[in-house]
């Protein structure tokens, strides 16, 4: 027998990966899985970039690095938010983590002590709940109507609990809504993260995959005490297997971060970021997310389509700009774990909505992913999915 400690889930608490399994099998079309669409992986371009890195920098490439990351890819990183983010930084504000993921455990072990709250969307993205209840956290959710987070609502929460340690939100494509928090919130939000003093993680790994509408400036972006600390990842514009993310926050956070990342894993994948960044220098880069947002676009309208054609009426669905999923809720479902379990029988999947919620579920409520499904596959898992929610429905 083995005393685990108190951060390690208790066994049978892996719903996620229980449906994902059962969602695996090749008869089931499954809308349950966050993938990119693998087939615009840039694979040719980063054979010849990693070939030059190790005929210039293989000897630096292979050797350990520093644990706030390759110099010239925190420059690069540096340069982007600043262009597309309007995200003035320095040098000091920038590190590498090993995925977004890392950088929410990191900043999750800085700021999160047992017992300590943390305010959270609801729904909120599910793996953020995971990090966070592993150091005990206490979570207060915080409405969200179609355009995210509401701040009369977050403000609220902020002077009941001034105990707060951490507000988590991912304004862009929220997963797992797909909803987008307007500029006029985002600065709000900024104002209240001064005011109350209190950090602020902004998750952004969708941003860049924008197909309608109009760019909203980050939360950073509006940020002038410091408390906002911004986060994205190369996973959804290149490749979820380099596992390279970053966080842009005040130097005496970033200095603190990096310690806590050096009894982690000492540093980030060294070859990876040198071939990143000679990626950069070499392609077009802006062209390849553009390929993949209007892809992207041209599968999230199929599912809307086929939603609009097979589901019940009084369904609602979310109809996102960008990212990389939409978001269900079937009225009349109260139990939606079974519900999942009657749309496998239709050989259909989804991730019911349950796991994303800090507190008590939203019934009938699921999270569908457009990214990775080819665009036949799409009405004929739509349809199976139409059919199964009519027949519970009716049941």
């Amino acid at each position: 027998m083995f005393k685990f400690s108190k951060r390690v889930p208790a066994d049978g608490t892996d719903a996620v990966g229980a449906i994902l399994k059962a969602a695996a099998d090749p008869k089931i079309i499954s809308f349950a899985g966050g993938l990119p669409a693998p087939e615009l992986f840039p694979v040719e371009g980063m054979k010849k970039a990693t070939d030059k890195v190790y005929a210039e920098h293989g000897q630096q490439a292979l050797q350990y690095g520093a644990a706030k990351g390759v110099t010239e890819l925190r420059e690069l990183i540096l340069k982007r938010v600043k262009e597309k983010e309007n995200v003035d930084a320095k040098l000091e504000n920038v590190m590498v983590t090993t995925g977004s993921e890392q950088a929410i455990d990191l900043v999750g072990k800085a700021f999160v002590n047992p017992g300590d709250t943390v305010l959270v969307e609801e729904p909120t993205y599910l793996c953020a709940l995971d990090v966070f209840r592993s150091y005990g956290a206490n979570f207060v959710s915080v409405p969200m109507d179609e355009d995210g987070m509401k701040m009369d609502a977050l403000e609220e929460a902020l002077k009941a609990h001034p105990e707060t340690a951490l507000v988590y939100t991912v304004p862009n494509f929220q997963n797992p809504t797909g909803r987008t928090m307007p500029a006029e919130r985002r600065k709000k939000f900024a104002e209240l993260a001064a005011e109350y003093d209190v950090p602020v993680l902004e998750d952004n790994p969708y941003g860049d995959i924008r197909f309608a509408g109009e760019h909203v400036p980050s939360v950073k972006s509006f940020d002038h005490s410091g408390k906002v600390f911004y986060m994205s990842t190369f996973s959804k514009i290149l490749a979820p297997g380099f596992r390279l993310g970053w966080l842009v926050a005040d130097p005496k956070v970033i200095e603190k971060l990096t310690v806590l990342k050096q009894s982690a894993d000492l540093h980030t994948d060294n070859l990876v970021q040198y071939v990143v960044t000679e990626f950069f220098k070499e392609n077009d880069v802006d062209a390849h997310v553009k390929e993949i947002s209007d892809l992207y676009g041209k599968r999230k309208q199929l599912m809307i389509d086929g939603i609009k054609k097979y589901f019940p009426k009084d369904v609602k669905y979310t109809d996102p700009e960008g990212g990389m999923f939409l978001w269900v809720e079937v009225p009349g479902v109260t139990d939606t774990v079974k519900l999942f379990k009657q749309c496998l029988e239709h050989n259909v999947a989804f991730v019911p909505g349950d796991p994303f919620f800090a507190g008590k579920p939203q019934p009938g409520t699921f999270r569908l992913n457009y990214s990775n499904m080819q665009e036949d596959q799409i009405e004929v898992g739509l349809k199976r999915l139409g059919e199964a929610l009519s027949q519970a429905l009716e049941a």
